[in-house]
């Protein structure tokens, strides 16, 4: 039986650490996770409005082995401008691609952004600074949720978005986990019960108070026209400990939109820029016994891992949030879902 790790959070992989820098004024800030030396990764794309850096990079026909860290910035493109700073950090500490023999080296951070501009008032994005501040102050253990990082701008289908994570140990051992960004463009509940589309994936009763038995229909309906129609974009990374190749890291992050489009209806819309990275920190050995059909199985079950992770830190997140400015929290909208 499957079951939540300690944090119930991605720093459950050994070696993975998070840090976050948030303005609590303008409504942005970044969130930086942090990969242990010999990690690797891989990226899916599905979104129309992507904002992304670097992930051409961890393509499987391409040559770069290494992952560094992932960069979750909010302020739109200009978040982009924060993975300067996150480098910059790394580069400090000798970590990243060595170049020149040896003598300097390139940290590799692939990033993606979303948009919250305008959300706190006035133009404010966040810097380099910003980045290295949130890179410098990593750590594992216990994960702040809700409004911090890149998740204090979130807005989820009218609601308070937010930053959430969550966590699985499979019965072989290895550890899945996510970290995830909602600002989407599409709701996580039905909206006339408050019901998240996902409630049933809980585990170790994980989401608190919330009632197990408000409904959640999902019914068809069209795109709904808002004033911030285009300004969205869900993003997160999912870690694990089984040492995957490149390929592998690609397929588990394909897989992880499943849980993704579970959560989130409508999803992967023209007006969303949607990234899921995923690390590998290799610590925890390859998947399988060495055959083919068994390598195939267990990599399976980590991508199903992947897209439930993914879409618990979707409900952690928004349950975690809190109002702010002119955007209400599920908690304060359903109060009837919550025991």
């Amino acid at each position: 039986m499957n079951k939540k790790g300690r944090h119930n959070a991605i720093t459950d992989v050994l070696g993975i650490e998070v840090g976050h820098s948030t303005d609590l004024d303008h409504l942005t800030g970044v969130t930086v996770v942090k990969a242990p030396e010999g990690s690797l990764g891989g990226v899916d794309v599905r979104g129309g409005s992507p904002g992304t850096r670097e992930t051409d990079l961890l393509s499987p026909v391409n040559r770069i082995q290494r992952v560094d860290a992932i960069a979750l910035c909010g302020s739109s493109a200009f978040g982009l401008n924060s993975v300067g700073g996150v480098m910059r950090s790394l580069e400090e500490r000798g970590i990243g691609h060595p170049v020149r023999d040896g003598k300097m080296v390139v940290p590799i951070v692939p990033a993606a952004v979303i948009f919250d501009l305008g959300r706190g008032g006035g133009n404010r994005h966040i810097s380099e600074e910003e980045g290295y501040r949130a890179c410098h102050e990593a750590s594992g253990g216990r994960l702040h949720q809700g409004n911090v990082g890149a998740g204090t701008g979130a807005v989820s289908g009218g609601l308070k978005g937010g930053l959430g994570t969550a966590s699985e140990v499979l019965e072989s051992d290895f550890t899945v986990a996510s970290i995830v960004v909602v600002n989407s463009s599409g709701t996580t509940v039905d909206p006339e019960t408050g019901g998240f589309y996902v409630r049933g994936l809980e585990l170790d009763s994980e989401f608190g108070d919330l009632r197990s038995d408000v409904p959640a229909k999902m019914v068809p309906r069209p795109v709904i026209r808002r004033r911030t129609q285009g300004q969205h974009t869900t993003i997160g990374v999912v870690a694990t400990d089984a040492e995957l190749t490149k390929p592998q890291a690609t397929k588990v992050a394909q897989m992880a939109h499943d849980g993704l489009a579970r959560a989130i209806y409508p999803a992967h819309t023209m007006f969303d820029g949607d990234t899921i990275f995923t690390v590998s920190t290799k610590k925890g050995g390859p998947p399988g016994d060495g055959s083919d059909n068994d390598e195939d199985r267990e990599l399976t079950k980590i991508g199903l891992s992947a897209a439930d992770t993914f879409a618990r830190a979707i409900i952690h997140a928004m349950i975690s949030a809190e109002s702010v400015a002119e955007f209400t929290c599920h908690r304060e909208k359903y109060p009837g879902a919550y025991r």
